[in-house]
């Protein structure tokens, strides 16, 4: 792997670390598998992340030709995208969306019979395949297009994405009670910061290339 390709690696693999935020999501699926089977929650995040693995592989693959169909230019969705992170990244660093995802947490608890699937809604979604996730996987296989080489990069920085989001899923119980609600505010907080750095640029490059070219 050349250095052009190591920094789209690096480039893609951290926004999807921050987006998909996989130690958000971990203390989140550990409430929603509270009481049941080691086995049943194994399940249930083995399941989940593979159903999201095929959703962000559709969309990366599929969602330039959903958007030609719609009318929509790569340009303007990348600016999109890049004000959905924007509005994701606001919420990470006044933690609203850890609140969103406890109350959604909460409401499924309550509605709770037995063991419920939750390997689709809401671990696949929107939990790990969410609106920024989708979006960013786009925008990368959008500004690489007809260049196979750099589209598998990013596919590999998804997929080692998901792999460490397997990982704390299966370790949640043990992750949340050495992280404890302090450290995991500060990493969110820090994910924030670097995540708006990303999504204005992304605002740029999208209005920049609208207007004057690429």
């Amino acid at each position: 792997m050349n250095a052009a390709m190591f920094d789209l690696f690096l480039a893609s693999f951290v926004t999807l670390f921050v987006v998909i935020d996989a130690l958000g999501v971990a203390p989140i699926f550990a409430t929603l598998t509270a009481g049941t089977s080691r086995a049943h929650s194994r399940n249930m995040a083995i399941r989940g992340t593979f159903i999201a693995a095929l959703l962000l592989l559709g969309f990366a693959y599929g969602g330039e030709w959903l958007l030609g169909r719609m009318g929509i230019s790569l340009d303007a969705f990348r600016a999109a995208g890049g004000l959905l992170l924007l509005l994701m990244s606001i919420e990470m660093l006044f933690e609203k969306r850890q609140a969103r995802r406890e109350n959604r947490a909460e409401s499924m608890l309550e509605d709770e019979d037995g063991p419920e699937d939750i390997s689709v809604f809401p671990l696949a979604i929107p939990l790990l395949a969410g609106p920024g996730s989708i979006a960013a996987v786009m925008i990368f296989m959008s500004q690489h297009h007809g260049e196979p080489m750099a589209q598998i990069v990013v596919i590999a920085a998804v997929i080692a994405n998901l792999l460490i989001a397997l990982i704390m899923l299966l370790i949640a119980p043990w992750l949340l009670r050495v992280l404890g609600h302090t450290v995991g505010a500060l990493i969110t907080r820090v994910f924030g910061v670097i995540l708006a750095a990303l999504s204005v640029q992304l605002i740029f490059d999208g209005v920049k290339n609208a207007f004057f070219g690429a």
